[in-house]
C-alpha cells in the first residue's frame, strides 16, 4: 500500500486517484510551477491571468507563476506609463 501525497490516506498500488481526497497518484502530473509560466505571463500578461485563473486550484505552483509573471508585467507597465505622462507634462 502507498499513501497519497495530498492527504496522506492509504492508496492501492494501482489505484489512479486517492479515494480518501480525490487526488491523482500519477507523479506525471505533479505540479512543479516553472519559470516559464512566469516568462508567458510576463509577455503576454492575458495569458498569464487566465492560466492563473484555471490553474490556481488545480496547479498551484503553475498558477502563481503565471501569475506573478503577468503581476510583473502590469506593475511595470503602470510605471512607465505614469514616468511618461509626468515627463509629459513637463514635471
Amino acid at each position: 500500500m502507498a499513501f497519497c501525497k495530498q492527504c496522506g490516506g492509504q492508496v492501492d498500488d494501482n489505484a489512479a486517484v486517492c479515494p480518501a481526497c480525490g487526488a491523482s497518484t500519477n507523479a506525471a502530473t505533479e505540479d512543479k510551477g516553472g519559470v516559464i509560466w512566469g516568462i508567458l505571463g510576463f509577455f503576454i500578461p492575458i495569458a498569464g491571468f487566465v492560466l492563473w485563473l484555471l490553474w490556481r486550484n488545480s496547479k498551484p505552483k503553475s498558477a502563481k507563476a503565471a501569475g506573478i509573471g503577468t503581476l510583473i508585467s502590469v506593475i511595470l507597465s503602470v510605471v512607465y506609463y505614469v514616468l511618461m505622462f509626468a515627463l509629459s507634462l513637463g514635471l
